[in-house]
């Protein structure tokens, strides 16, 4: 119980004031923005072509183009979690960590995948690229696409990205190099987008085996998210050479924090995915049901 008393009073602590801590917790300098290239580039782009492409459909499109709240949304959040404080955070603190993969996995991919602006990016590129989408190598392209966001399929991907990246040897290759730790998070912007695209447009068995998939995820994260809590000791070695991290709590129970992080809110959201699936999919059956023939 004093443990989780200490985790729980932790948990207050980190979202109420973690950058005053961060900023003094073992490092003399502040926190700062993540302006590099590597990052700052691909958003950018990524946004300049939403917004011409947008524009160009404007002008054709005899309706309003829906999407875009989606879309800028998820953007932001994308990108404040990526260049925002919270990144170099991240770095003094696995819980502040967890937070910044949280808001890519659970908030930025799904804002994106439902906002359906794959037909908008594309009119935001130059007309010979545009012209090019309709060439011969569309096909087997559109055929991966499909492959990869049959939801089971989608679930499998991003369950082996979550607990590749959790394992130290990877995770600790993340920590210490900017650019194994762009590729990290490159893989999962990448795996979520998928999952939530398969989720929200799933073909064969409808809505109910999205539900059956978000509920099998809850499990599969949160199982990871309490093999953390649960740990006796920390499982990253830069965190623990820190001994106290930036938020005041020592490696061990700062992971227990993370871990806590995954394993309700992130189990949490799926479970409650899978329920307005499920819905979904039992409201699909009843109309169904009600348009057959009366004999």
């Amino acid at each position: 119980m004093l443990e989780m008393r200490r985790i729980g009073a932790g948990l207050l602590f980190a979202l109420a004031a973690a950058s005053p801590a961060l900023a003094h917790g073992g490092h003399e300098q502040g926190l700062g923005w993540t302006l590099d290239p590597l990052l700052t580039v691909p958003l950018a782009v990524t946004l300049m072509l939403y917004l011409v492409g947008r524009a160009r459909l404007s002008r054709r499109a005899s309706a309003p183009i829906t999407g875009a709240g989606p879309f800028l949304s998820g953007w932001a959040v994308l990108t404040l979690s990526l260049v925002s404080p919270l990144h170099e955070a991240g770095e003094r603190s696995f819980t502040m960590h967890m937070i910044e993969h949280e808001l890519i996995m659970l908030v930025a991919t799904l804002l994106l995948a439902s906002s359906g602006a794959g037909g908008i990016l594309a009119w935001g590129l130059p007309k010979p690229l545009r012209l090019s989408l309709g060439g011969g190598w569309k096909s087997p392209l559109q055929s991966l696409w499909k492959r990869l966001t049959e939801p089971v399929t989608a679930t499998f991907i991003q369950a082996i990205v979550m607990w590749a990246w959790h394992a130290p040897m990877l995770f600790d290759r993340a920590l210490e190099s900017f650019g194994w730790h762009v590729f990290q998070h490159a893989c999962f912007f990448l795996a979520s987008l998928i999952f939530w695209w398969a989720m929200l447009h799933p073909r064969r068995g409808g809505y109910g085996v999205s539900a059956a998939c978000l509920f099998a995820t809850s499990l599969i994260g949160g199982a990871l998210g309490a093999l953390m809590s649960l740990s006796q000791s920390p499982w990253y070695a830069e965190y623990a050479a820190m001994g106290m991290t930036g938020i005041g709590l020592d490696a061990t129970d700062d992971q227990r924090l993370a871990g806590l992080i995954m394993w309700i809110p992130g189990g949490l959201v799926h479970g409650l995915a899978a329920l307005a699936f499920f819905y979904k999919w039992l409201r699909s059956a009843e109309d169904s049901h009600a348009a057959l023939p009366v004999h």
